[in-house]
């Protein structure tokens, strides 16, 4: 089963395959950005907003969000609640 999940602004990752959830600060997260930038496997999903969250995919693709890696957590967490209820 497919799981899906907001990462704002009308953008939806498959939740399933995300390996992480990390603030865009650190130093080996900006390289991490570079290097995907130069790969082609860098997603810029922010709208031209500032990046608050870089999400890390299975696929090695990185997603830039301009939502908190917190946002971004509780609603895989939300959303793991509602299907395991429904």
């Amino acid at each position: 089963m497919v799981k899906l999940i907001n990462i704002g602004f009308g953008s939806i990752v498959s939740a399933n395959r995300i390996i992480s959830i990390v603030s865009p600060e650190s130093a080996p997260i900006k390289r991490i950005i570079q290097e995907a930038r130069e790969g082609g496997s860098l997603i810029d999903a922010t709208y031209g907003r500032r990046t608050r969250a870089v999400i890390i995919m299975d696929s090695g693709h990185v997603i830039l969000a301009a939502v908190q890696p917190e946002t971004v957590a509780h609603r895989l967490t939300d959303r793991d609640e509602i299907l395991e209820e429904g």
